[in-house]
């Protein structure tokens, strides 16, 4: 009897050990899952990246496409037009946007997934984007819409609203910049902005803010992060003029003289016939290319820059550039090619880098210009690399290696100026 009783309480102690243990074990696991959302809340685990857009143009239409064609797309996979898939934690589909600024009649009011394909936007459509229940806002002007805008476009006469308390509403990460060339006063008024909401700004357009000494030490006051300024393509007029104007002196050939010129039909062409306009931008991809020339070059020797508007030519550009050495012996060689592209989709994949490189930046608390990614991604950062150099930067500083803090800055810039590298904020 007591034999047989026994053995009941041990089979009852066991199941309810089993119980306890299940009951444990699950409680455990859910234990894990808030230890999980409580380091993702503090920046052990990335989240999403809440992105603003000023200017739904081409651009911005690439940008929100490629984000929607990429979403699903595996860890592993590698992405054409994408450098990185995993950048720091962070994939495409970690990017959402909430909230966009425009001036243009036919684009504020609407949903963001319809503004862009309104009005002048004449990219290539590689996506279908769906609602996303995002109203494109009204914008301040001030100097962004040049004579040839005002041409095309009408603009809206709703009341512009605060950007920095939308920002501040929409709990924005980064802010986006894609304001036409020349707007410089709307582009530092979004910048201000973006300091007043303490998220990041991707500076896209030739003005020179984080290149700019006294706007980069704005930025490093506010404790906020830029990258910039002026984006380069995937594989543009820039990029590639840079490589080839590169090899000519590492293979020992001296370049003596150079041109690029673009032709397109976008809106960005257009806007760029008003010559006023154009200063920054020439001044940018100039200096993106003569900077990783050793040698002086007179200044007749060297055009760069926006030469025409091709309507039908839509968002595509094409790009001639020639370059003109002395090799061996003194002997002329001369090289030209001819690169043909969709203008907009080949920046935004750029984008998304830039993007996540500011996220990054803005959760390990980092402020003022950050300087890898804007030296890889930007055509006129405060520090300027050589492109393999500047690469190997950018998976230092995803790896947590490399730190733009105030301290870092200042050692890049005396390092790059003994170096005789061109240095803008000096």
């Amino acid at each position: 009897m007591y034999s047989s009783s026994n053995t009941k309480t041990k089979r009852s102690n066991d199941v309810y050990r089993f119980t306890f243990h299940v009951i444990f074990q699950e409680f455990g696991v859910m234990l894990e899952l808030c230890n999980a959302m409580l380091d993702n809340i503090s920046g052990g685990i990335p989240m999403g990246i809440r992105v603003a857009i000023a200017g739904v143009g081409n651009c911005a239409s690439s940008l929100i496409q490629g984000v929607e064609y990429y979403k699903d797309t595996a860890d592993d996979d590698k992405i054409p037009g994408l450098m990185h898939n995993n950048f720091g934690g962070y994939r495409v589909r970690d990017i959402e946007f909430v909230t966009a600024f425009d001036v243009d009649a036919l684009k504020v009011g609407k949903d963001l997934s319809e503004a862009i394909g309104a009005s002048q936007n004449n990219t290539i459509t590689f996506a279908d984007v769906p609602k996303l229940d995002v109203e494109v806002l009204r914008g301040p002007t001030y100097d962004g819409l040049g004579e040839y805008y005002r041409e095309m476009i009408e603009e809206s006469d709703a009341e512009p609203v605060d950007v920095a308390q939308v920002l501040k509403d929409k709990q924005v990460d980064v802010l986006v910049s894609y304001l036409p060339v020349g707007s410089e006063e709307a582009d530092k008024a979004y910048a201000t902005a973006a300091m007043e909401a303490g998220c990041a700004f991707v500076n896209c357009l030739p003005v020179f803010i984080a290149s700019d000494p006294e706007w980069a030490q704005k930025f490093r006051d506010a404790g906020v992060p830029i990258v910039g300024d002026d984006i380069k393509s995937q594989v543009g007029a820039t990029i590639t003029h840079r490589v080839m104007a590169r090899l000519f002196e590492d293979r020992g050939v001296r370049l003596d003289r150079t041109y690029q010129l673009n032709v397109g039909g976008n809106m960005d062409f257009m806007n760029m016939l008003q010559r006023s306009r154009l200063e920054s931008k020439k001044v940018s991809k100039t200096r993106a290319v003569t900077s990783v020339v050793p040698h002086d070059m007179e200044s007749r020797n060297v055009h760069i820059g926006p030469s025409d508007y091709v309507a039908w030519l839509d968002d595509r550009k094409f790009a001639f550039v020639r370059l003109e050495g002395t090799t061996f012996g003194d002997v002329p060689l001369n090289l030209e090619y001819k690169l043909e592209v969709w203008d907009s989709p080949n920046s935004a994949g750029i984008v998304i880098d830039a993007v996540r490189a500011a996220k990054i930046a803005l959760d390990r608390h980092l402020s003022g210009p950050i300087l890898a990614p804007s030296a890889y991604f930007m055509k006129s950062p405060a520090v300027q690399h050589e492109d393999n150099e500047a690469r190997q930067l950018v998976e230092r500083f995803i790896a947590g290696d490399v730190e733009a803090n105030e301290e870092q800055l200042d050692a890049d810039v005396a390092a790059a100026q003994e170096a005789g590298k061109d240095v803008w904020r000096a």
